[in-house]
C-alpha cells in the first residue's frame, strides 16, 4: 500500500484496475518496484497497468478515476472470497478489464502528469489455483486453542487458503487470523475442529 504521508517519495509508482469478480472492478495504486505482488496479496483475478509516475499523481488519479468510473478503491475481503467461486472464462475477464481500461483512457486529464502504460491484462485464475474452486462450504471463524484447520489446499488468493476437507467440505481459512498464533503439523486423524461459519446454498447469488 502506497505511504500517503511521504508527499515526496521519490519512488515511481504506478496505478492498476483490477477485476475481482463478475461486476466487480477496483482502481489502486502501487509502488513499481513491487511488480504485481500487491495485486496478489489482494486477490486479484485480473488486472491491467494503467499509468505510471509519482506517487501523488498516481493517488490523485486514483481519486479522480474512481469518482469518474464509479468504482471503489477498497472492496472488501469477504465479497471477492465468494466472487471467485465459478468464474467466467478467461475472454470474459478480460473483456470486463478491457472495457474499464477503455472508459479510464478516455477520462481527462490524469494524462498530464502520469505515463500512460499499454493495455495488457493479466490473468491470475492459474496462479491462485481458482479453476479447482467451485464451491465454499464454510469459512474458518476465528482460530482457538489446540484447534486444527486439517485438508488438502487446494487454492490460495490473497490471504485465502482453500482447503478440502477430509469430510469434502469446501473451507476457507483467512490467513490473517493466523498472526500471533504458533502452528504445528497436523496429524493424519486430526479433523477441522475451529468454528466454521457455514455458508448456505445459494449465497453467492444472494450477496450481489
Amino acid at each position: 500500500m502506497a505511504a500517503d504521508g511521504v508527499a515526496d517519495d521519490p519512488r515511481v509508482y504506478r496505478v492498476y484496475l483490477a477485476w475481482c469478480g463478475p461486476g466487480m472492478v477496483k482502481v489502486g495504486i502501487t509502488a513499481e518496484e513491487r511488480g504485481d505482488a500487491r495485486l496478489r496479496e489482494q486477490g486479484a483475478v485480473a488486472y491491467s497497468w494503467l499509468g505510471r509516475g509519482p506517487l501523488m499523481a498516481a493517488r490523485r488519479t486514483e481519486e479522480v478515476l474512481g469518482t469518474a468510473l464509479g468504482v471503489p478503491d477498497r472492496i472488501p475481503y469477504a465479497a471477492k472470497r465468494v466472487a471467485r467461486v465459478g468464474l467466467p472464462g478467461e475472454r470474459e475477464r478480460a473483456a470486463e478489464v478491457e472495457s474499464l481500461y477503455r472508459r479510464a483512457v478516455g477520462v481527462p486529464g490524469w494524462t498530464e502528469t502520469l505515463e500512460p502504460v499499454a493495455l495488457r491484462v493479466v490473468d491470475q485464475v492459474g496462479v491462485f489455483g481458482l479453476g479447482r474452486v467451485d464451491r465454499i462450504d464454510g469459512v474458518v471463524a476465528e482460530l482457538v486453542e489446540d484447534g486444527c484447520v486439517h485438508g488438502t489446499l487446494v487454492a490460495a488468493a490473497g490471504p485465502d487458503l482453500h482447503v478440502e476437507a477430509p469430510d469434502g467440505r469446501a473451507l476457507v481459512l483467512d490467513t490473517r487470523l493466523i498472526t500471533g498464533w504458533g502452528l504445528v503439523a497436523a496429524g493424519s486423524g486430526d479433523g477441522t475442529t475451529v468454528p466454521v461459519t457455514v455458508l448456505p446454498p445459494g449465497v453467492q447469488g444472494g450477496l450481489f
